[in-house]
This record gives C-alpha cells, sequence and structure tokens, in this order.
C-alpha cells in the first residue's frame, strides 16, 4: 500500500494505492485555486493528505506537473498562470511538516510520467517495454518509458523527453494542440474544448475541422520519435481523451505506417495515482 498525491491545475487528490492490484483503497479529493497564495495552495494539499490516514512513516509519491524540480521537491512555477506564489518554496519540507501522520520522506515526479507508469504497469500499456504516453489538456505531456524507467534521451527521445519541446507546422507543439490553441482556432469565447468536441460529434463542420487539424499535427509530430523510440505503445490520456472516438482517427491516421499500438488509458483518473505508487515502489 503506497500513500500518494497528485495536484493537478485545479484540483489535488490524496490517496492509497495497493499497486500491485492497481485500486485505490482510499480517496480524498479538494478543490485548489491556482491563482491563491501559497499558503492557501499547501495548505488545501496537507489537508487532502492528512484526510486519508496513511500510515506513520509512509513515503509519499508526488506527482505534480512543471515546471518543478523534482530532485529537490521545490516549485519552479514561474509565468505559467497557476501557482505563482509557490515559486522557490520546498513543497518537500512542508509536507514533511505539515502531513499527519508524519511521512518519512516524499518523492516527486512529473505528473505526465505518473500517468504513463500507471498505464504501463497495470493499464493500456501492460506488457509493452517500450511506451509512449502522452496526456492532452491544459498543455501536451509526455513520457516515454523502457521497462518503466522514464528516458530523457536517447534516439527517438526529444530533448528532455518532452513532446511540448517538438515543432508542428513550424510552431510549437502546444500552439497547435493545447486547450489554448483549439479554443484561438475555435474563436468562440464562451466555448471550452468539450464544447468544441460535443460539436464535432453532432456534426459542426468547423469544430471537427479543429480538431482534426490539431490531432493530425500531433501524429505527424509523434511519429518519427516514436519510430526512432522503437515504441510499441502509444497511451493517450487527459482531458482531450474523454474524446476519444473524436481524438482516435485523426491521430491513428497521422502516426500512418507507424509500427505502434495506439490506446486510450485504461485507468482513467486513477492511472497517475498508481503510477505514482509504482514510482515510490522503483526508487
Amino acid at each position: 500500500m503506497r500513500a500518494v498525491l497528485e495536484i493537478g491545475g485545479s484540483h489535488v487528490t490524496a490517496a492509497l494505492v495497493d499497486t500491485g492490484r492497481a485500486r485505490v483503497l482510499r480517496r480524498a479529493h479538494r478543490t485548489l485555486n491556482p491563482r491563491g497564495t501559497a499558503e492557501q495552495v499547501l495548505g488545501t494539499v496537507v489537508r487532502c493528505a492528512t484526510q486519508i490516514d496513511a500510515p506513520a512513516g509512509a513515503v509519499w509519491g508526488v506527482a505534480v506537473p512543471g515546471p518543478f524540480d523534482y530532485d529537490k521537491g521545490v516549485a519552479r512555477f514561474e509565468g505559467v498562470g497557476k501557482f505563482d506564489d509557490l515559486y522557490g518554496i520546498d513543497v518537500g519540507s512542508v509536507l514533511l511538516d505539515g502531513v499527519w501522520p508524519r511521512p518519512s520522506r516524499t518523492v516527486f515526479l512529473n505528473d505526465a510520467h505518473a500517468f504513463a507508469l500507471g498505464e504501463w504497469s497495470a493499464g493500456a500499456a501492460r506488457g509493452h517495454r517500450r511506451c509512449v504516453g502522452i496526456t492532452l489538456g491544459t498543455g501536451v505531456g509526455s513520457a516515454f518509458l523502457v521497462d518503466g524507467d522514464v528516458r530523457r534521451d536517447g534516439p527517438g527521445v526529444p530533448p528532455l523527453g518532452r513532446v511540448d519541446l517538438l515543432k508542428a507546422e513550424g510552431r510549437p507543439l502546444e500552439d497547435v494542440v493545447s486547450r489554448r490553441a483549439l479554443l484561438a482556432r475555435y474563436g468562440d469565447r464562451d466555448a471550452e474544448v468539450a464544447d468544441i468536441a460535443a460539436r464535432a460529434r453532432a456534426g459542426e463542420a468547423r469544430a471537427a475541422h479543429v480538431l482534426d487539424e490539431a490531432l493530425t499535427a500531433l501524429g505527424r509530430a509523434l511519429a518519427p520519435h516514436l519510430r526512432d523510440f522503437a515504441a510499441t505503445a502509444l497511451v493517450v490520456g487527459g482531458g482531450l481523451a474523454r474524446s476519444w472516438d473524436l481524438v482516435e482517427p485523426p491521430l491513428r491516421g497521422a502516426l500512418g505506417d507507424t509500427p505502434v499500438t495506439l490506446r486510450v488509458g485504461a485507468l482513467g483518473e486513477g492511472a497517475g495515482l498508481v503510477g505514482a505508487g509504482v514510482y515510490t515502489n522503483l526508487g
């Protein structure tokens, strides 16, 4: 049984996870204000973690988006529109001092890495030695795994293992495939990505075109990296993956003859929690 935290842009989830069976045994969830003060944000995280009554001396796996110094447990959010007040704070020390029963230590990992590790250990990428996980939401997260080890360099791996640093149509990938990019291209200030998906499903040509264009660009950008990395599975998660019926066809088409199995994440919202638990085992 592992104690884990998953911190997102608008929420925090604490859980006790049975990594062997990929089961979330106990869970607590709280909303976060990403523009709140450090005291407000971290206070909410600590209260959420304390709710699950983890064993004393537990090693906590903490999945959190970047920019973040994962080795030191220090927040580096700056100019990204969320958690700016946490910049430079040793989040690991805050958790060690605030969570009760007191943990023995904390280990941090990127939230997209946690997703991929969860799916590799017990989900859609299970049985694949070399796999890639991507998350499509506010931005584009990624992880390149070999036997559960996150790779940040080597054949096919983009700089730092981050597909958001790739170019698509001559522009940064997140200028083409991200919440911001999709909304800008759709051009309706009152719409959200879920609205675009619903309208595409209902037959609106403009909405369908916006999604097809973005996902085709994503597939074309990923294809050579998947081939060079020799990945046998590409697993997709994040908010946009909930519209898999709209995501899969253009993405699969753009991947062409790339010899990779394309799947949507199988563990749902539990993937990052399971992955954070797996990470504490690997460490």
